[in-house]
């Protein structure tokens, strides 16, 4: 599409993240960026509870330490359920490539945030990402 935005595979997100003003500037930055924003949650169980419930996900953007649980525990059952998953974290272990597409290290910029997920919306849509922002992994993927 010339001098337009080609259309995103990834538009609804929920945010699973256990600190309040990450969370709070997530939303901002992911609503600016165009996207929805399902939902916020810092408990596993609700992250859980909204996986099973909501259908229409694009992807989950989920923290590891979370106030009740694990973001592993979110990425397997958003990755069971055919979701999309990108870790957003300080450290991010080895086994968050089993359920996931990416990790972004924490701190980062919104601008970062919002090119990770446009490299996640390419890898979904089968496309190689025109750009992999720095802090950002992309995980090598058999199933995408």
């Amino acid at each position: 599409m010339i001098f337009g935005r080609r259309k995103r595979s990834i538009e609804r997100i929920l945010v699973v993240e256990d600190e309040p003003l990450v969370a709070f500037d997530n939303e901002h930055f992911l609503s600016d960026g165009g996207y929805t924003v399902v939902e916020t949650t810092d408990r596993a169980a609700v992250a859980l509870e909204v996986i099973a419930r909501d259908k229409d996900i694009h992807l989950v953007l989920a923290d590891i330490e979370l106030r009740d649980g694990s973001g592993l525990d979110v990425a397997a059952a958003a990755h069971a359920a055919g979701i999309a998953v990108m870790f957003v974290t300080g450290q991010c272990p080895a086994q968050a490539e089993r359920h996931a597409i990416g990790c972004l290290g924490k701190p980062y910029q919104p601008r970062t945030l919002l090119a990770a997920i446009e490299a996640v919306d390419d890898v979904v849509s089968g496309r190689a990402p025109r750009k992999v922002p720095d802090g950002f992994r992309l995980f090598a993927r058999d199933d995408a």
